[in-house]
Order: C-alpha cells, then structure tokens, then sequence
C-alpha cells in the first residue's frame, strides 16, 4: 500500500503524508491540493480498504446525521449535501429524523439510538443548551444551528440575526412600512425564530419603526400551509401589511399562494422575502427573494469538524463556534412598490 500511495504523491507533486490525509480526511489539506491529489487516486485506480483501515483502529466508518425532518426542503438539500461531500472521506451517513422531539433528540445524543457511529451531526430543535450539555456520549458531536451549550462541541451556524435584519432592511429600502413577521414560534425552544424575530425587529427599529405585535404571527410549524394560515389571519384581522418577512422560504410560499388567491398584487402591493435559499423559490411565481445561506459551506465545515475530533480525539482545541456567510438572493418578489 505504501508503494502505491508514494505513486499517488509523486503523481500528485506532494508528499505521502498529504495523500493519506486526502484519503483518511484526517486533517485539513487545500482544496485544489485535495482535487490534485483526488485526480492522481482516481486515474491510478487507487481504493484504500476502508473497512479495513477503520476496523484497525477502531471505527466503523458510519457518522450519523439527526435532523428534524427530510420533508424540509431546506433539511433535505442539506442532507444531500452531507452525504455527497462524506463520500470523499469514504464515510456512510446514518439519518435520523427527531421531528422535534425532545426524547429523540436526547437518545441519539446519549447514544442509544442503537447505531455505532463514530460521530455525530445534529440540528437541535427541542433541547436547550443546558440539554445539550448534560449529555454521556463520548462521540464527537457537531452541532448545526443556534443552540450555543457552552463547551460541549463544534458548532455551525448562520447568522440569523443579521440575515433577518437585512432582509427586513431590503423591504424597508423599497418603501414597506407595514412589513408583517411569520413564523414566530413562542410555544417551542425554537432559537431560530426567536433569533430571527430579533432581527426583524432591530431593523425596524432602527429604521424609527416600533414593532407591531399585529404584525407578527406565530405559526405552529414551518411549512406551507402554516404560511397560508398566517397570510390569511394577518388579512381577515385588517392587518393589511404592505410586506412579508416570513422566517423560512416554505412559509412565504404558502403566504405567496394566499395573497394571489386573495387578489393581492406582488410585489405591487405586497412585496414578500423569505429564508432558506431552496430551490422551490426560484420558480414560485413571482421568483422568491429569500435569504441563502451557505448549505454546501455548511456540510463541509460540519465534516471538518467531525473529522479533526475522530482522528484527534486528545486534541485540546476548544470547541469551535462556526459561522458561515449568508447572502440576501433579490428576486421579483419583492421589487419596487408601484402603489
């Protein structure tokens, strides 16, 4: 095997070293080294025994992945992500949806959801940061999202009060006073709401605006028909906001679908920005603006994370706190108002 990986390096134009780093993913390695030394691997045919290599030192090489729920498109795509981008460091993703359950999300990270992983990605919904904390398993753990436990793991994250302040700023830019919220969730844990409510309403108010609670309406969860159900409560109440902030892309196109059925011009009369950057928005009519966040940055940094505490695991790095670029995607949803 050696002999094959110095032909690899020599091919490659880097040590043998690098190599084995690029196919165990032990360690950080340059993304065009990585690609050089991939290209040398696949046009010598060279395919590391990896069960044999993770029996020797004792992993599976099966991570696991807990998300809320595939149903999500924005969980979905991400999923897919993470699995793609495992493939390269020759690991099986396991997927478990929690559905938001406590319970389920306290089993996998006590380890008894019966699977030997040797590590764990996790998007908590239900478990606050003293939850998260409390924990007995002795794999490494990533966390994806807002929940910050202090010095239990690596976390990877946007900034959701920024993105939410931004993309409530765009509306206010365009002339939208009465710019409604949706997808507060005061009945959950749920920091993503809570974080992105905070940024609408700092950018309200620093536009001199004092937030509305008419404006704002809760949903029960983050789909579609929650997004229609709040569109249709905001306008049977007389409401009558002239603009959407809606905290996932799934609300505002179930709030894009109430406002054609009501009549309403968008973005005429309401202009309508969502988040998650999925794929549907661009072909919602109009074209949805939305706030993307940077989902392949997102995989890759998690498996980095991963990676370093299972090949490293006496490592005396602290816990790392990721935060990774978003950027506001503007499309005909919201555009200027004619009215």
């Amino acid at each position: 095997m050696s002999s094959r990986l110095k032909d690899v390096a020599a091919l490659a134009g880097v040590s043998t070293r690098t190599v084995s780093n690029v196919v165990s993913g032990s360690a950080s390695v340059a993304e065009g080294t990585r690609a050089r030394v991939q290209a040398a691997l696949d046009e010598l045919g060279y395919r590391p025994n990896v069960a044999a290599r993770n029996l020797r030192a004792g992993r599976t090489g099966l991570i696991g992945l807990a998300i809320p729920e595939l149903y999500s498109p924005y969980f979905g795509e991400l999923a897919s992500l993470i699995v793609h981008a495992a493939r390269d460091r020759s690991w099986t993703v396991v997927i478990d949806q929690t559905f938001g359950d406590p319970e389920a999300e306290r089993r996998l990270l006590e380890g008894d959801g019966g699977r030997l992983v040797d590590g764990l990605i996790i998007s908590p919904w239900a478990l606050g940061p003293e939850e998260l904390t409390d924990r007995s398993r002795d794999v490494p753990v990533v966390l994806l999202g807002e929940r910050q436990p202090r010095g239990l793991a690596d976390r990877v994250a946007v900034d959701n009060v920024l993105a939410a302040e931004e993309a409530t700023a765009h509306l206010l830019a365009s002339g939208r006073r009465r710019i409604a919220a949706i997808g507060p969730q005061p009945h959950l844990r749920n920091e993503t709401a809570r974080q992105r409510l905070e940024g609408y309403r700092r950018a309200l108010r620093g536009a001199g605006l004092e937030p509305d609670p008419a404006l704002e309406q809760p949903v029960t969860t983050l789909h579609r028909g929650d997004g229609a159900a709040a569109m249709a409560a905001l306008l049977d109440a007389g409401a009558r906001p002239d603009a959407v902030f809606a905290f996932t892309d799934e609300l505002a196109l179930g709030a894009l679908h109430v406002a054609h059925e009501r009549g309403l011009g968008v973005p005429g009369e309401l202009a309508v920005v969502g988040f998650d950057g999925i794929e549907d928005g661009q072909y919602a009519n109009p074209p949805l603006t939305t706030v993307v966040p940077d989902k392949r940055q997102i995989a890759e940094r998690a498996l980095q994370c991963l990676a370093d505490r299972i090949y490293s695991p006496a490592s005396s790095v602290a816990p790392l706190d990721i935060v990774v670029p978003h950027r506001l995607d503007v499309r005909a949803s919201s555009g200027q108002r004619t009215g």
